[in-house]
């Protein structure tokens, strides 16, 4: 029997830091992001808001293995399950309060109520959520990853959207297809 690993993470690079082809003098303001000052002292959302920053939104982070996200919850807000293949990530509570939770691959659910100043550690590659229980007031917490380009894959997303056929999805859900094609329009972009 031969045993296979795959490792999904940033690659180690050989200078200090990775200039993109439209920057030849690098200044300090390749090196700062002023991305993140929208959130702070921002009113309540009606919806979860992410703001990232990732070598996507801030190209100093390209080959530096970091990358940061503000969450912002509303009451009730919920950032659905998912997981990021490339990263774990560090969750820091600064506002209000969060139940979160962590599948592992033998399908034990860890979970736990956060309050400000608490943090949660999500392992790489492991399905998780957050939620604001709260009818009153929002939350927000910081996450670290460690890689500039962490991925998320969205679980309902990736089942209910990616064109998986409906016999499979109900199978695989011990259900049937009416059921799949519910959940399927429950996560279906509004038509125009």
């Amino acid at each position: 029997m031969v045993l296979m690993s795959i490792n999904a993470s940033d690659p180690d690079i050989l200078s200090d830091f990775i200039l993109p082809p439209n920057i030849t003098a690098p200044d300090g303001n390749f090196f700062t992001f002023i991305g993140m000052r929208v959130v702070v002292g921002s009113k309540p959302l009606p919806n979860l808001k992410v703001t990232k920053a990732t070598k996507a939104e801030f190209s100093a982070l390209d080959g530096q293995s970091v990358s940061y996200a503000v969450l912002q919850f509303p009451s009730g807000g919920v950032n659905p399950p998912h997981t990021h293949p490339r990263s774990a990530e560090l969750l820091f509570l600064v506002q209000g309060s969060l139940e979160v939770g962590v599948v592992d691959t033998t399908g034990n659910l860890y979970a736990q109520t956060l309050q400000k100043g608490d943090m949660f550690v999500f392992p790489k590659g492991l399905v998780h959520y957050q939620y604001n229980s709260n009818a009153q007031y929002p939350a927000m917490a910081l996450s670290s990853f460690g890689s500039a380009s962490a991925g998320t894959v969205s679980v309902p997303t990736t089942l209910f959207t990616s064109g998986i056929s409906d016999e499979v999805l109900a199978k695989s859900s011990k259900t049937d297809v009416a059921t799949i094609q519910k959940l399927k329009a429950g996560l279906a972009p509004p038509k125009p």
